[in-house]
Protein backbone atom coordinates (compact mmCIF):
# COMPACT_ATOMS: atom_id res chain seq x y z
CA UNK A 1 0.00 0.00 0.00
CA UNK A 2 2.83 2.30 0.99
CA UNK A 3 4.99 1.35 -2.22
CA UNK A 4 1.47 2.51 -4.41
CA UNK A 5 1.61 5.81 -2.48
CA UNK A 6 5.32 6.53 -2.92
CA UNK A 7 4.62 5.74 -6.76
CA UNK A 8 1.36 7.92 -7.21
CA UNK A 9 3.44 10.94 -5.71
CA UNK A 10 6.07 10.32 -8.01
CA UNK A 11 4.08 10.06 -10.98
CA UNK A 12 2.14 13.44 -9.47
CA UNK A 13 5.57 14.98 -9.39
CA UNK A 14 6.25 13.91 -13.15
CA UNK A 15 3.26 15.43 -14.48
CA UNK A 16 3.52 18.62 -12.52
CA UNK A 17 7.01 18.94 -13.77
CA UNK A 18 5.58 19.97 -16.91
CA UNK A 19 4.79 23.49 -15.77
CA UNK A 20 8.47 24.49 -17.05
CA UNK A 21 8.86 26.03 -20.39
CA UNK A 22 11.98 23.60 -20.58
CA UNK A 23 9.66 20.53 -20.57
CA UNK A 24 8.50 19.62 -23.92
CA UNK A 25 5.69 18.42 -22.08
CA UNK A 26 4.66 22.32 -21.39
CA UNK A 27 3.90 23.21 -24.59
CA UNK A 28 0.63 20.92 -26.28
CA UNK A 29 -0.91 22.48 -28.77
CA UNK A 30 -1.21 19.62 -31.56
CA UNK A 31 -1.21 22.10 -34.01
CA UNK A 32 2.82 22.72 -33.54
CA UNK A 33 4.62 20.55 -35.70
CA UNK A 34 7.57 21.13 -39.12
CA UNK A 35 5.05 21.23 -41.79
CA UNK A 36 3.28 24.50 -39.93
CA UNK A 37 6.45 25.99 -38.92
CA UNK A 38 7.91 24.87 -42.36
CA UNK A 39 5.16 26.81 -43.94
CA UNK A 40 5.28 29.99 -42.55
CA UNK A 41 9.23 29.73 -42.86
CA UNK A 42 8.83 29.88 -47.03
CA UNK A 43 6.47 32.74 -46.43
CA UNK A 44 8.68 34.74 -44.27
CA UNK A 45 11.77 33.86 -46.42
CA UNK A 46 10.20 35.40 -49.66
CA UNK A 47 8.47 38.73 -47.24
CA UNK A 48 11.47 39.09 -45.54
CA UNK A 49 14.04 39.23 -48.59
CA UNK A 50 11.61 41.31 -49.89
CA UNK A 51 11.63 43.95 -47.08
CA UNK A 52 15.19 43.71 -47.00
CA UNK A 53 16.21 44.40 -50.60
CA UNK A 54 13.37 47.04 -50.63
CA UNK A 55 15.04 48.73 -46.90
CA UNK A 56 18.10 48.70 -48.86
CA UNK A 57 16.93 50.50 -51.93
CA UNK A 58 15.04 53.35 -49.18
CA UNK A 59 18.85 54.15 -48.23
CA UNK A 60 19.99 54.53 -51.60
CA UNK A 61 17.17 56.48 -52.22
CA UNK A 62 18.23 59.26 -49.76
CA UNK A 63 21.99 59.55 -51.87
CA UNK A 64 23.90 59.18 -48.69
CA UNK A 65 27.12 59.67 -50.49
CA UNK A 66 26.56 63.39 -51.69
CA UNK A 67 25.79 65.47 -48.60
CA UNK A 68 26.68 65.29 -45.08
CA UNK A 69 22.72 66.00 -44.50
CA UNK A 70 21.61 62.80 -46.27
CA UNK A 71 23.42 60.61 -44.41
CA UNK A 72 22.58 59.54 -40.78
CA UNK A 73 24.57 56.67 -41.01
CA UNK A 74 28.29 58.32 -41.35
CA UNK A 75 30.03 55.25 -40.22
CA UNK A 76 28.67 52.44 -42.20
CA UNK A 77 31.31 51.46 -43.92
CA UNK A 78 31.37 48.62 -45.85
CA UNK A 79 27.41 48.02 -45.15
CA UNK A 80 27.40 51.03 -48.06
CA UNK A 81 29.16 48.78 -50.94
CA UNK A 82 26.16 48.83 -53.10
CA UNK A 83 25.41 52.07 -53.01
CA UNK A 84 24.61 53.77 -56.71
CA UNK A 85 23.20 56.93 -57.85
CA UNK A 86 19.51 57.11 -57.24
CA UNK A 87 17.86 57.25 -60.63
CA UNK A 88 15.34 59.84 -61.53
CA UNK A 89 12.90 57.25 -64.03
CA UNK A 90 10.42 55.74 -63.58
CA UNK A 91 9.24 58.75 -61.74
CA UNK A 92 7.38 56.96 -59.30
CA UNK A 93 9.57 54.04 -58.24
CA UNK A 94 10.54 55.28 -54.58
CA UNK A 95 6.43 55.49 -54.35
CA UNK A 96 6.47 51.80 -55.37
CA UNK A 97 9.78 50.52 -53.13
CA UNK A 98 8.85 52.10 -50.10
CA UNK A 99 5.01 51.46 -50.11
CA UNK A 100 5.52 47.72 -50.99
CA UNK A 101 8.52 47.70 -48.06
CA UNK A 102 6.14 49.50 -45.48
CA UNK A 103 2.50 47.73 -46.85
CA UNK A 104 4.06 43.99 -46.66
CA UNK A 105 5.77 45.16 -43.24
CA UNK A 106 2.20 45.18 -41.86
CA UNK A 107 0.73 42.79 -43.66
CA UNK A 108 3.25 40.18 -42.82
CA UNK A 109 2.85 40.86 -38.72
CA UNK A 110 0.48 37.85 -38.54
CA UNK A 111 2.67 35.34 -40.07
CA UNK A 112 5.67 36.78 -37.90
CA UNK A 113 3.71 36.02 -34.72
CA UNK A 114 2.35 32.76 -35.75
CA UNK A 115 6.05 31.56 -36.67
CA UNK A 116 7.38 32.73 -33.72
CA UNK A 117 4.39 30.55 -31.45
CA UNK A 118 5.09 27.52 -33.53
CA UNK A 119 8.91 27.66 -32.46
CA UNK A 120 8.54 29.01 -29.31
CA UNK A 121 9.84 25.21 -27.43
CA UNK A 122 12.76 25.66 -29.40
CA UNK A 123 13.60 29.08 -27.49
CA UNK A 124 13.26 27.06 -24.00
CA UNK A 125 15.31 24.16 -25.06
CA UNK A 126 17.62 22.61 -22.90
CA UNK A 127 21.18 22.11 -22.38
CA UNK A 128 21.39 25.53 -24.30
CA UNK A 129 24.21 24.30 -26.34
CA UNK A 130 25.02 20.42 -27.22
CA UNK A 131 27.36 20.91 -29.75
CA UNK A 132 29.29 23.83 -31.40
CA UNK A 133 26.64 23.58 -34.48
CA UNK A 134 23.96 23.38 -31.92
CA UNK A 135 25.77 26.68 -30.37
CA UNK A 136 25.88 28.72 -33.59
CA UNK A 137 22.26 27.73 -34.17
CA UNK A 138 21.19 28.67 -31.08
CA UNK A 139 23.53 31.97 -31.22
CA UNK A 140 21.80 32.79 -34.57
CA UNK A 141 18.11 31.81 -32.95
CA UNK A 142 18.86 34.26 -30.82
CA UNK A 143 19.77 37.24 -33.07
CA UNK A 144 16.99 36.34 -35.16
CA UNK A 145 14.48 36.73 -32.93
CA UNK A 146 15.81 39.57 -31.38
CA UNK A 147 16.47 41.27 -34.66
CA UNK A 148 13.05 40.70 -36.30
CA UNK A 149 11.28 41.88 -33.61
CA UNK A 150 13.08 45.34 -33.41
CA UNK A 151 13.09 45.64 -37.00
CA UNK A 152 9.49 44.97 -36.68
CA UNK A 153 8.74 47.69 -33.88
CA UNK A 154 10.98 50.18 -34.99
CA UNK A 155 9.40 50.08 -38.60
CA UNK A 156 5.78 49.59 -37.61
CA UNK A 157 6.74 52.63 -34.55
CA UNK A 158 8.03 54.96 -37.86
CA UNK A 159 5.29 54.10 -39.60
CA UNK A 160 2.73 55.57 -36.94
CA UNK A 161 4.95 58.43 -36.28
CA UNK A 162 5.50 57.59 -32.75
CA UNK A 163 9.49 57.77 -32.35
CA UNK A 164 9.65 56.47 -28.61
CA UNK A 165 13.19 54.70 -29.49
CA UNK A 166 16.10 55.94 -28.65
CA UNK A 167 17.87 57.73 -31.00
CA UNK A 168 17.16 58.58 -34.66
CA UNK A 169 15.08 55.78 -36.67
CA UNK A 170 17.54 55.62 -40.02
CA UNK A 171 20.79 54.18 -38.24
CA UNK A 172 19.03 52.29 -35.71
CA UNK A 173 16.74 50.33 -38.51
CA UNK A 174 19.56 50.65 -40.88
CA UNK A 175 22.06 48.74 -38.39
CA UNK A 176 19.25 46.59 -36.84
CA UNK A 177 18.69 45.50 -40.70
CA UNK A 178 21.88 44.00 -41.16
CA UNK A 179 22.64 42.20 -37.81
CA UNK A 180 19.17 40.59 -38.45
CA UNK A 181 19.60 39.70 -41.58
CA UNK A 182 23.14 37.89 -40.85
CA UNK A 183 21.33 35.99 -38.57
CA UNK A 184 18.25 35.14 -40.98
CA UNK A 185 21.07 33.97 -43.35
CA UNK A 186 22.54 31.87 -41.13
CA UNK A 187 19.20 30.17 -40.12
CA UNK A 188 17.94 29.45 -43.58
CA UNK A 189 21.08 27.96 -44.29
CA UNK A 190 20.44 25.41 -41.25
CA UNK A 191 17.06 24.85 -41.51
CA UNK A 192 16.03 25.52 -45.13
CA UNK A 193 17.03 21.95 -46.28
CA UNK A 194 14.65 20.34 -43.64
CA UNK A 195 11.95 22.66 -44.51
CA UNK A 196 12.02 22.15 -48.39
CA UNK A 197 11.91 18.31 -47.68
CA UNK A 198 8.83 18.12 -45.02
CA UNK A 199 7.11 19.97 -47.70
CA UNK A 200 7.74 17.99 -50.22
CA UNK A 201 6.33 15.32 -48.04
CA UNK A 202 2.71 16.95 -47.96
CA UNK A 203 0.99 17.94 -45.28
CA UNK A 204 0.08 15.48 -42.75
CA UNK A 205 -3.28 14.23 -42.13
CA UNK A 206 -5.44 17.25 -40.60
CA UNK A 207 -7.72 16.74 -37.31
CA UNK A 208 -11.26 17.76 -39.19
CA UNK A 209 -10.89 15.80 -42.19
CA UNK A 210 -9.01 12.40 -41.44
CA UNK A 211 -7.77 13.18 -44.83
CA UNK A 212 -3.85 12.94 -46.16
CA UNK A 213 -2.94 15.38 -48.17
CA UNK A 214 -0.29 13.52 -50.31
CA UNK A 215 2.14 11.18 -49.98
CA UNK A 216 3.73 12.35 -46.71
CA UNK A 217 0.34 11.81 -45.14
CA UNK A 218 -0.44 8.25 -45.59
CA UNK A 219 2.91 7.68 -45.03
CA UNK A 220 3.29 9.67 -41.55
CA UNK A 221 -0.65 8.47 -41.05
CA UNK A 222 0.56 4.90 -40.81
CA UNK A 223 3.88 4.86 -38.91
CA UNK A 224 1.92 7.64 -36.54
CA UNK A 225 -1.10 6.73 -36.49
CA UNK A 226 -1.65 2.96 -35.37
CA UNK A 227 2.25 2.72 -34.36
CA UNK A 228 2.32 6.09 -31.76
CA UNK A 229 -1.69 6.03 -31.15
CA UNK A 230 -0.76 2.38 -29.86
CA UNK A 231 1.61 3.64 -27.36
CA UNK A 232 0.23 6.86 -26.26
CA UNK A 233 -3.28 5.67 -26.90
CA UNK A 234 -3.21 2.27 -24.84
CA UNK A 235 0.12 2.83 -22.25
CA UNK A 236 0.06 6.65 -21.83
CA UNK A 237 -3.67 6.65 -22.67
CA UNK A 238 -4.52 3.81 -20.09
CA UNK A 239 -2.56 5.13 -17.43
CA UNK A 240 -3.20 9.06 -18.28
CA UNK A 241 -6.72 8.68 -19.32
CA UNK A 242 -7.76 7.05 -15.74
CA UNK A 243 -5.60 8.05 -13.33
CA UNK A 244 -4.79 11.60 -14.55
CA UNK A 245 -8.28 11.94 -16.57
CA UNK A 246 -9.98 11.70 -13.33
CA UNK A 247 -7.58 15.07 -12.44
CA UNK A 248 -7.51 16.66 -15.72
CA UNK A 249 -10.92 15.11 -17.15
CA UNK A 250 -11.98 12.80 -19.63
CA UNK A 251 -11.92 15.41 -22.54
CA UNK A 252 -8.60 15.61 -22.12
CA UNK A 253 -7.17 12.22 -21.43
CA UNK A 254 -8.88 11.08 -24.39
CA UNK A 255 -8.04 14.27 -26.75
CA UNK A 256 -4.99 14.25 -25.66
CA UNK A 257 -4.42 10.03 -25.90
CA UNK A 258 -6.15 8.37 -28.70
CA UNK A 259 -7.90 10.89 -30.85
CA UNK A 260 -5.31 13.47 -30.27
CA UNK A 261 -2.61 11.40 -32.02
CA UNK A 262 -4.30 8.64 -33.57
CA UNK A 263 -3.80 9.39 -37.49
CA UNK A 264 -2.75 12.92 -36.79
CA UNK A 265 0.51 13.31 -34.87
CA UNK A 266 3.21 14.34 -37.44
CA UNK A 267 6.69 13.11 -36.92
CA UNK A 268 8.83 15.33 -35.09
CA UNK A 269 12.24 14.86 -37.07
CA UNK A 270 14.39 16.07 -34.24
CA UNK A 271 12.78 19.08 -34.01
CA UNK A 272 11.41 19.18 -30.22
CA UNK A 273 8.50 21.02 -32.32
CA UNK A 274 5.56 18.08 -31.56
CA UNK A 275 3.54 17.83 -28.46
CA UNK A 276 4.51 14.24 -26.38
CA UNK A 277 1.26 14.99 -24.66
CA UNK A 278 -0.84 16.73 -27.27
CA UNK A 279 -4.63 18.64 -25.64
CA UNK A 280 -7.42 18.30 -27.55
CA UNK A 281 -7.45 20.01 -30.96
CA UNK A 282 -9.73 23.14 -31.30
CA UNK A 283 -8.46 23.92 -34.53
CA UNK A 284 -7.03 22.37 -37.43
CA UNK A 285 -3.75 23.32 -39.29
CA UNK A 286 -5.20 24.64 -42.28
CA UNK A 287 -7.82 26.53 -40.37
CA UNK A 288 -4.92 27.95 -38.26
CA UNK A 289 -3.16 29.03 -41.61
CA UNK A 290 -6.90 30.57 -42.92
CA UNK A 291 -6.50 32.56 -39.71
CA UNK A 292 -3.31 33.95 -40.30
CA UNK A 293 -3.78 34.64 -43.85
CA UNK A 294 -7.32 36.25 -43.18
CA UNK A 295 -5.48 38.69 -40.59
CA UNK A 296 -2.91 39.61 -43.55
CA UNK A 297 -5.90 40.49 -45.54
CA UNK A 298 -7.30 42.85 -43.38
CA UNK A 299 -3.82 43.98 -42.32
CA UNK A 300 -3.63 45.09 -45.72
CA UNK A 301 -7.21 46.26 -46.63
CA UNK A 302 -6.88 49.07 -43.57
CA UNK A 303 -2.85 49.75 -44.52
CA UNK A 304 -2.65 49.88 -48.70
CA UNK A 305 -5.20 52.79 -48.55
CA UNK A 306 -2.74 55.22 -47.65
CA UNK A 307 -0.81 54.87 -51.16
CA UNK A 308 -3.67 56.22 -52.76
CA UNK A 309 -5.98 59.49 -53.08
CA UNK A 310 -9.36 59.51 -53.08
CA UNK A 311 -12.00 56.77 -51.23
CA UNK A 312 -9.67 54.22 -51.42
CA UNK A 313 -7.38 56.46 -48.72
CA UNK A 314 -10.13 56.30 -45.96
CA UNK A 315 -9.88 52.61 -46.26
CA UNK A 316 -6.64 53.56 -44.30
CA UNK A 317 -7.55 53.30 -40.87
CA UNK A 318 -4.61 51.91 -39.39
CA UNK A 319 -2.48 54.73 -41.08
CA UNK A 320 -1.68 58.36 -40.06
CA UNK A 321 -2.26 59.29 -43.87
CA UNK A 322 -5.36 57.92 -44.14
CA UNK A 323 -8.58 59.07 -44.34
CA UNK A 324 -9.61 62.90 -45.63
CA UNK A 325 -7.26 65.02 -47.82
CA UNK A 326 -6.50 67.79 -45.34
CA UNK A 327 -6.30 71.29 -47.45
CA UNK A 328 -8.55 73.10 -50.06
CA UNK A 329 -8.53 72.83 -53.91
CA UNK A 330 -5.26 71.98 -55.47
CA UNK A 331 -3.31 72.20 -52.08
CA UNK A 332 -5.93 69.25 -50.69
CA UNK A 333 -2.87 66.38 -50.65
CA UNK A 334 -1.25 64.90 -48.15
CA UNK A 335 1.32 67.09 -45.82
CA UNK A 336 4.20 65.39 -43.56
CA UNK A 337 4.96 68.18 -41.66
CA UNK A 338 3.05 71.68 -41.82
CA UNK A 339 4.42 75.00 -41.22
CA UNK A 340 3.44 75.62 -37.67
CA UNK A 341 4.90 72.06 -36.34
CA UNK A 342 8.70 73.30 -37.96
CA UNK A 343 8.35 76.90 -36.86
CA UNK A 344 7.76 78.58 -40.29
CA UNK A 345 5.58 81.71 -40.17
CA UNK A 346 3.46 83.21 -42.68
CA UNK A 347 5.70 86.58 -42.29
CA UNK A 348 8.78 85.02 -43.32
CA UNK A 349 7.47 83.45 -45.98
CA UNK A 350 6.43 86.71 -47.38
CA UNK A 351 7.15 89.49 -49.28
CA UNK A 352 10.42 89.78 -47.10
CA UNK A 353 11.56 86.04 -48.49
CA UNK A 354 13.98 86.19 -51.04
CA UNK A 355 15.75 82.63 -52.42
CA UNK A 356 19.91 83.00 -52.62
CA UNK A 357 21.43 80.99 -55.62
CA UNK A 358 24.87 80.32 -55.73
CA UNK A 359 27.10 78.53 -58.03
CA UNK A 360 30.85 77.11 -57.64
CA UNK A 361 32.34 80.32 -59.08
CA UNK A 362 31.65 82.14 -55.98
CA UNK A 363 28.49 83.68 -58.51
CA UNK A 364 25.29 84.69 -55.75
CA UNK A 365 22.08 85.63 -57.14
CA UNK A 366 18.62 86.51 -54.50
CA UNK A 367 15.32 86.43 -56.10
CA UNK A 368 12.14 87.73 -55.08
CA UNK A 369 8.94 85.50 -55.57
CA UNK A 370 7.76 87.73 -58.07
CA UNK A 371 11.13 87.76 -59.84
CA UNK A 372 11.17 83.78 -60.15
CA UNK A 373 7.57 83.85 -61.52
CA UNK A 374 9.41 85.90 -64.24
CA UNK A 375 11.54 83.37 -65.47
CA UNK A 376 10.45 80.74 -67.61
CA UNK A 377 7.89 78.26 -66.04
CA UNK A 378 8.00 74.56 -66.67
CA UNK A 379 5.54 71.62 -65.10
CA UNK A 380 6.04 68.35 -63.88
CA UNK A 381 3.39 65.80 -62.63
CA UNK A 382 5.33 63.87 -59.88
CA UNK A 383 3.54 62.49 -56.66
CA UNK A 384 5.05 62.88 -52.51
CA UNK A 385 6.16 59.73 -51.48
CA UNK A 386 7.78 59.33 -47.67
CA UNK A 387 9.28 57.13 -45.98
CA UNK A 388 6.71 56.02 -43.98
CA UNK A 389 4.74 54.19 -46.61
CA UNK A 390 2.42 56.37 -47.88
CA UNK A 391 1.72 58.70 -51.12
CA UNK A 392 0.29 60.72 -53.42
CA UNK A 393 -0.94 60.47 -56.76
CA UNK A 394 1.07 62.70 -59.26
CA UNK A 395 0.29 66.43 -58.61
CA UNK A 396 0.69 69.05 -60.85
CA UNK A 397 4.11 70.97 -60.71
CA UNK A 398 4.80 74.06 -61.82
CA UNK A 399 8.11 76.54 -61.29
CA UNK A 400 11.64 77.18 -62.50
CA UNK A 401 13.98 74.14 -63.45
CA UNK A 402 16.69 73.74 -60.84
CA UNK A 403 18.94 73.35 -64.51
CA UNK A 404 18.06 76.31 -65.32
CA UNK A 405 18.53 78.14 -61.96
CA UNK A 406 22.33 76.27 -62.24
CA UNK A 407 23.00 78.14 -65.84
CA UNK A 408 22.15 81.46 -64.33
CA UNK A 409 24.05 80.77 -60.98
CA UNK A 410 27.29 80.29 -63.64
CA UNK A 411 27.44 76.39 -64.00
CA UNK A 412 28.12 75.28 -67.66
CA UNK A 413 25.33 72.63 -68.91
CA UNK A 414 28.31 71.46 -71.34
CA UNK A 415 30.28 70.62 -68.63
CA UNK A 416 27.91 68.54 -66.98
CA UNK A 417 25.73 70.63 -64.12
CA UNK A 418 26.76 69.37 -60.26
CA UNK A 419 24.36 68.51 -57.81
CA UNK A 420 22.73 71.36 -55.39
CA UNK A 421 22.82 71.87 -51.82
CA UNK A 422 19.31 73.06 -50.38
CA UNK A 423 18.75 74.72 -47.25
CA UNK A 424 14.97 75.68 -45.90
CA UNK A 425 13.46 78.57 -43.50
CA UNK A 426 13.11 75.45 -41.30
CA UNK A 427 15.64 76.31 -38.15
CA UNK A 428 15.21 72.44 -36.68
CA UNK A 429 14.52 69.34 -36.99
CA UNK A 430 15.89 66.44 -39.46
CA UNK A 431 15.75 67.02 -43.29
CA UNK A 432 15.67 70.97 -43.35
CA UNK A 433 18.63 70.28 -45.66
CA UNK A 434 18.95 68.37 -48.46
CA UNK A 435 21.43 67.30 -51.12
CA UNK A 436 20.63 66.67 -54.37
CA UNK A 437 23.07 64.63 -56.78
CA UNK A 438 23.44 66.09 -60.75
CA UNK A 439 21.75 63.78 -62.29
CA UNK A 440 18.13 65.12 -60.52
CA UNK A 441 19.25 68.24 -61.31
CA UNK A 442 19.70 68.08 -64.96
CA UNK A 443 16.14 66.07 -65.28
CA UNK A 444 13.68 68.33 -67.05
CA UNK A 445 11.24 67.39 -64.20
CA UNK A 446 13.17 68.69 -61.28
CA UNK A 447 11.83 71.52 -60.25
CA UNK A 448 11.83 74.70 -57.90
CA UNK A 449 8.31 74.68 -57.43
CA UNK A 450 5.87 77.77 -56.79
CA UNK A 451 2.28 76.22 -57.96
CA UNK A 452 0.36 73.32 -57.72
CA UNK A 453 -2.33 72.39 -59.84
CA UNK A 454 -2.91 76.11 -60.88
CA UNK A 455 -2.72 77.30 -57.69
CA UNK A 456 0.08 79.13 -55.45
CA UNK A 457 1.38 76.64 -53.25
CA UNK A 458 -0.10 76.78 -49.75
CA UNK A 459 2.08 77.44 -46.55
CA UNK A 460 2.05 74.01 -45.36
CA UNK A 461 3.13 72.66 -49.06
CA UNK A 462 6.17 74.55 -49.41
CA UNK A 463 5.08 78.43 -49.85
CA UNK A 464 6.74 80.04 -51.26
CA UNK A 465 9.03 77.84 -53.00
CA UNK A 466 9.92 73.74 -52.85
CA UNK A 467 11.79 71.67 -54.40
CA UNK A 468 9.85 68.52 -56.65
CA UNK A 469 12.28 65.86 -58.01
CA UNK A 470 11.08 63.10 -60.02
CA UNK A 471 11.46 59.54 -57.55
CA UNK A 472 13.01 61.41 -54.49
CA UNK A 473 11.97 60.52 -51.12
CA UNK A 474 9.20 63.30 -50.20
CA UNK A 475 11.89 64.86 -47.27
CA UNK A 476 14.80 65.72 -50.12
CA UNK A 477 11.13 67.42 -51.96
CA UNK A 478 12.22 70.00 -49.44
CA UNK A 479 9.82 72.73 -48.26
CA UNK A 480 10.21 76.45 -47.64
CA UNK A 481 13.89 76.61 -49.72
CA UNK A 482 15.32 79.58 -49.08
CA UNK A 483 18.95 78.90 -50.54
CA UNK A 484 20.17 76.51 -53.75
CA UNK A 485 23.88 76.08 -53.62
CA UNK A 486 25.03 73.95 -56.83
CA UNK A 487 28.43 72.43 -56.47
CA UNK A 488 28.39 72.35 -52.40
CA UNK A 489 27.21 69.91 -49.84
CA UNK A 490 26.78 72.20 -47.17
Amino acid sequence: MGDHRTLSRLRSVRQHSARLPSDPGFWRSPLRGPWLTAVLGVVLLAGVTVLFVTGLLSYAAYNPDVAPSNDRTPDRGLLGFYLFAWPTDPHWLYRLTQGVHTTLGVVLVPVLLAKLWSVIPKLFTMPPARSAAHALERISLLLLVGGVLFEFVTGLLNVQLDYLFPGSFYPLHFYGAWVFFAAFVVHVALRLPKAVQVLREGAPRDFASGRGAGKGAGRDGHRDGPGDGHRDGRRDGHRDGRRDGHRDGPGEGHGGGQRGDEGVREPDRDTGLVAPRPAAPTLTRRGALGAVGGGSVLLLGVTVGQNFDGPLRRTALLAPHGGPDPGTGANAFQINKTAAAVGVTREEAGERWRLTVEGPHGRRLRFSRAELLALPQHSAALPIACVEGWSTSDQHWTGVRLRDLAELAGCDLGDGLPGVFVASLQRSGAFRHAGLRDNQVRDPRSLLALRVGGEDLSLDHGYPARVIVPAAPGVHNTKWVNRLAFGADR
